[in-house]
């Protein structure tokens, strides 16, 4: 995985981190008071929240969906349903990375019952709470919604027994920073459940920039090899990364799985 060293191009890092918190506050006032001329949007479906098939709440059953409110599917902005693939139990920890409006976090929350715990981590105030509402709108309590960044997160060693995310590490500028971070927090023998964007390896960086913005979720896409290696680095053994659909030439939804060795 190729990222920038200390203090390397910072300014660059920092602009993008400031464009990604301005696009998703901006969905999730869309939701909670849209203007007349809103549509609604997904990550990399433009400003609007419209459902799209190949990013937001299209991705989900009509089962998830109707399991939350109406304001939490409309400002899914992901790529994929973690839920559907991270084999949740009662009694489990959870952790979403980059919430959002909470979908997941709600839908994991119901998953684990009442003996599990679901929290969610987000940088967006605005998104913040657009999710803390969506969960007392849906009468979930074991839930905690926490400002934080992906690469710094907010939770102790070992805290949780599996991870998810929806379209939200691609974001990250430090992406080896986030993978080290949820090995961190991951209790031995934990679990990854990562839905993303990732590029074949056949397209450089700069191939990835000509097919979308970073803030849309493509330009800063790592490649299948580049993701695994990631991982591995991280500390992660039985790591896999399967597409799932294409979102552009040669760049996939995709899911993403690693287990923490006990």
């Amino acid at each position: 995985m190729t990222e920038s060293g200390p203090g390397e191009q910072q300014p660059q890092a920092d602009d993008v981190r400031d464009q990604v918190r301005a696009r998703y506050a901006a969905a999730a006032l869309a939701v909670t008071a849209p203007s007349p001329s809103d549509g609604g949007g997904g990550c990399c479906a433009g400003t609007t929240l419209e459902l799209d098939d190949r990013f937001g709440g299209a991705l989900y059953d009509a089962q998830s969906a109707g399991q939350v409110p109406a304001e939490a599917l409309l400002a899914s902005l992901g790529c994929g349903n973690p839920i559907a693939v991270a084999d949740l139990a009662p009694g489990e920890r959870v952790l979403d990375l980059g919430s959002g409006g909470g979908i997941d976090v709600l839908l994991s929350a119901r998953r684990v019952g009442p003996t599990g715990f679901a929290y969610g981590v987000d940088m967006t105030p605005e998104m913040l709470d657009l999710a803390r509402a969506n969960a007392e709108k849906a009468g979930v309590a074991n839930v905690e919604f926490l400002q934080g960044a992906i690469e710094d997160l907010p939770l102790a060693d070992g805290s949780v027994d599996v991870v998810i995310s929806n379209c939200v590490v691609n974001l990250s500028t430090d992406k080896a920073a986030v993978l080290r971070e949820v090995h961190r927090v991951l209790a031995p023998g934990g679990r990854v459940g990562i839905s993303d964007v990732v590029a074949e390896d056949r397209l450089s960086p700069a191939e990835r920039a000509e097919r979308g913005s970073h803030v849309g979720c493509i330009a800063g896409a790592l490649s299948r090899s580049e993701y695994l290696d990631g991982l591995r680095a991280a500390g992660f053994a039985d790591v896999d990364v399967a597409f799932t659909h294409e979102v552009a030439d040669g760049m996939h939804g995709a899911i993403v799985r690693a287990v923490k060795p006990s």
